[in-house]
């Protein structure tokens, strides 16, 4: 389910207008995201810990309002929940796009990302008009400690949805961190709305 925001009364409204024209309203930032406690946290619970930072990263998006903003026909629209479209890596070392629905519950989440992990990397080539505009589009890149990260754009296709890219971990003494890229479309939000997801990302990351 979704709701049309009136952009006549929202306070970015200018922004929306300046930002929506560009061939490029795309803006991102990496950092670096402290997951010792997370890791040990899903070894306890014999969750990959791939899912379990997958969840709690799906579920700060769907806590920050703007990461529920998509923009549709030239209109803004606030979906209720978004789901995780992650690509999912194949014994072959391509990969596919994968649609995971989301669920608050963490073991409920789990059973439908392994699920369809498991159909991903048993099919072949590419479907990304699986996922929709509910959506976070998500991808891996567990080889690389990467400071940053571009991603390949169509200028022709209409997407708003927002693109978030996890790295490889690394240990440093007791302390375990990795990267993590955050994309955006300007015309939905700016640095201040990913900040607050960055912090609340860490926040679940730390429980």
């Amino acid at each position: 389910m979704k709701q049309l925001l009136n952009i006549d009364t929202w306070d970015r409204k200018d922004h929306f207008n300046f930002f929506n024209q560009f061939d490029s309203p795309y803006f991102g930032v990496t950092i670096d995201v402290d997951c010792t406690k997370a890791y040990l946290k899903a070894k306890e619970q014999n969750i990959p810990f791939s899912i379990y930072y997958l969840h709690k990263s799906i579920t700060a998006a769907n806590n920050i309002e703007p990461f529920r903003y998509r923009i549709i026909d030239g209109k803004v629209y606030i979906y209720d929940t978004i789901n995780a479209s992650p690509t999912v890596n194949r014994p072959n070392n391509t990969f596919g796009f994968s649609y995971i629905k989301y669920h608050e519950d963490l073991k409920e989440f789990t059973e439908i990302a392994k699920k369809e992990t498991k159909r991903v990397r048993n099919t072949k080539g590419l479907d990304p008009s699986t996922s929709g505009d509910n959506v976070i589009q998500y991808s891996s890149l567990p080889w690389l400690k990467f400071t940053s990260l571009s991603h390949a754009q169509n200028s022709l296709f209409p997407d708003s949805c927002p693109k978030i890219s996890f790295g490889k971990m690394t240990l440093v003494g007791t302390k375990r961190t990795m990267p993590m890229s955050v994309h955006v479309h300007h015309a939905l939000m700016d640095g201040y709305e990913v900040g607050l997801y960055v912090e609340d990302f860490q926040k679940l990351m730390n429980q």
